[in-house]
């Protein structure tokens, strides 16, 4: 029996309308609410994801959290040698475990921050400097330059490409974006015991009902004691969704691509409205990320980002035309506005547990001491 696997199949679209980014917070039994949000019945829910993972449509299952408030982490723009953008790219993506999203990125035009070519986020653990980290990768691979910027306020964080496909520009939710503070939580050892096996993606063949026993029982705990610490961490705000992640760069086995372009949005808004635009910026329903970020000066001060992914180029500017249009409606006026967009790019979770910084800084023959935060 062929079971489908492309994003686009009906029974499909309607597991991955709820599976992508509708499951917030942790769950105890997130299959079970896959199959009554969707109304598709379990043995299909299952068996559906497991072949879409299997076949590379999906790209990962996993329960995400708020590193944010983990980890102190940044977007980090890179300028780096045009020779090298390659062999960069993949010592970032393949070599270092704390950089995430690995990304080519360019303008349509030469302007304020065309010379950073490559854009990573990254999450270094708990009493570890990001500074120091991205001095490493420079000595490392040959990078000329890079720009942290920490997020101070998040206005939207999800994905949903499939039910975002529709969307009109313009399209937003009937009240502004609720900020999320980035807020550092630090975690007891049991905490870290339970959150290691949480986080981890699942295979395939993991992908069943009473998903958290056996994470449970490689915590070293009951199932009881897993769900209780769980959801500890869930009150902490430090659980984000439990996700089914879309492969929505590179084609399916079919050539079917979930999207195709993706855009980093940049605006500069006045000093002391960045809250006020980015809660604008969040409520729209195009945005799957949405930042208080500060670009600083070779970026013309942008401090409000965000991402938008779509199929035709086109109609992702259309949406952005339509949060600019909005902002100046409402007042907010925008001293520059620019859109970087995505070329190559690859996608891992960053690993945020400090045992695993100590284990890669010996292993590339770096003293772990050296790396640490000074006050």
């Amino acid at each position: 029996m062929n079971i489908p696997i492309e994003h686009t199949d009906p029974v499909n679209a309607r597991i991955l309308a709820v599976s992508e980014d509708r499951l917030q917070g942790f769950l105890r039994d997130p299959v079970g609410e896959i199959v009554r949000r969707s109304g598709v019945d379990s043995e299909t829910v299952i068996s559906r994801i497991r072949a879409m993972l299997r076949a590379g449509t999906i790209r990962r299952v996993r329960q995400t959290l708020m590193s944010t408030n983990l980890a102190p982490g940044a977007l980090v723009a890179w300028q780096v040698p045009n020779e090298k953008v390659d062999e960069i790219f993949d010592f970032m993506f393949q070599r270092d475990p704390f950089s995430g999203h690995v990304v080519v990125r360019s303008t349509d035009s030469e302007t304020a921050g065309s010379q950073y070519r490559l854009w990573t986020t990254l999450k270094v653990p708990d009493g570890f400097s990001m500074e120091m980290h991205c001095r490493l990768l420079m000595e490392k691979t040959g990078a000329l330059a890079f720009r942290l910027m920490p997020a101070k306020s998040i206005f939207a964080l999800g994905v949903g490409h499939v039910r975002r496909k529709s969307l009109e520009p313009g399209s937003k939710a009937d009240v502004p974006a609720e900020p999320q503070k980035v807020e550092f939580v630090r975690l007891s050892p049991l905490e870290w015991r339970v959150l290691v096996p949480l986080k981890r993606e699942f295979e395939s063949e993991e992908f069943r009902e009473n998903l958290w026993e056996a994470r449970a029982e490689e915590a070293g705990v009951t199932l009881e004691k897993f769900f209780e610490v769980a959801e500890g961490l869930n009150r902490k705000k430090v659980i984000g969704r439990f996700s089914t992640f879309l492969e929505h760069v590179k084609p399916s086995k079919s050539g079917e691509r979930v999207t195709k372009f993706n855009a980093l949005f940049h605006w500069a808004v006045p000093f002391g409205r960045e809250l006020e635009a980015g809660r604008e910026v969040g409520r729209h329903h195009i945005m799957t990320h949405a930042y208080w970020r500060e670009g600083g000066p070779d970026f013309k001060n942008v401090n409000v980002m965000g991402v938008a992914h779509g199929t035709e180029k086109e109609m992702v500017h259309k949406h952005k035309v339509a949060i600019d249009e909005h902002l100046k409606a409402i007042g907010i006026p925008i001293s520059y506005t620019n859109i970087f967009w995505g070329g190559r790019s690859e996608i891992k979770p960053s690993e945020i547990a400090p045992i695993e910084y100590e284990k890669w800084c010996r292993s590339i023959g770096v003293d772990p001491g050296k790396m640490r935060e000074t006050s």
